[in-house]
């Protein structure tokens, strides 16, 4: 079972692109955030064209997540994390697929920082590691996957001073990240990578791809029965090259 995640920075916009890596990775499940368009024009016929089932959650402007499957229908089972009734922003949505829980995340940029989107980052992380708690206490195979807006590590960005105040690397949002993972949780890239510098986004400014000065911001989290089936895991930086491509690339992990 391959379980990929992708920010897809505006899936109408990229759904050349999408198409083209669909086709020739087939993930079984693709978690998809920055989706950029309301419900009504998510692409789901040209995806179910490309032989797959989708549950999605559209918003304006930049947020938006989907889970799609390869050659069934996702059973969603939850739209909205938990915790904050007022929290309207599409940024979390789960489904389950052959057996395994799914979530896609994506959890907010935080900066500027300090001041109140840190403060909601901070905060939604904290949600969702009670969220994720409560899944694995379920005892079902799950993945938590996604943008998760943190580098965990210096070994997850380039090197360089010139994003030290920047929210996706700020002390606090690493120790939220490494709550979260705790004791119970595996990085799917980090823990079969471990030494190796490996990065999902590379900012459109200032020639970062050209130059490999990225982050790893997308993480595939899994419970301690799915770690035990890892074969592989890896990122598809060649989609990033790609003309019109997202800011992101592609990460993945395989299950035996």
């Amino acid at each position: 079972m391959l379980i990929a995640t992708y920010n897809i920075n505006n899936i109408n916009r990229r759904l050349p692109n999408l198409l083209s890596w669909l086709e020739a990775r087939r993930p079984d499940v693709a978690c998809l955030q920055e989706l950029k368009c309301l419900d009504r024009d998510f692409p789901a016929a040209a995806l179910a064209q490309a032989g797959y089932g989708a549950v999605w959650l559209g918003q304006r402007t930049w947020n938006g997540v989907a889970i799609l499957a390869r050659g069934t229908e996702p059973v969603l089972t939850r739209t909205a994390l938990p915790g904050d009734d007022a929290d309207l922003q599409s940024r979390y949505i789960e489904a389950a697929v052959a057996g395994v829980l799914i979530a896609c995340i994506y959890a907010p940029n935080g900066n500027p920082q300090p001041g109140p989107k840190f403060d909601y980052k901070l905060a939604w992380l904290d949600r969702l590691q009670r969220q994720a708690t409560r899944l694995r206490k379920s005892r079902a195979p799950l993945v938590l996957a996604g943008d998760f807006n943190v580098a965990p590590t210096e070994l997850d960005i380039y090197p360089t001073k010139s994003w030290d105040d920047d929210a996706l690397v700020h002390p606090e949002s690493r120790a939220a990240f490494g709550k979260l993972v705790g004791r119970r949780w595996t990085d799917a890239l980090r823990t079969l990578h471990p030494e190796e510098r490996i990065y999902t986004f590379w900012d459109y400014r200032r020639n970062r791809w050209t130059r490999d000065a990225g982050l790893r911001l997308d993480h595939l989290l899994l419970t301690p029965d799915l770690s035990k089936r890892m074969v592989g895991a890896g990122v598809d930086r060649h989609v990033r090259a790609l003309e019109g491509a997202s800011d992101h690339a592609p990460a993945w992990g395989a299950l035996s």
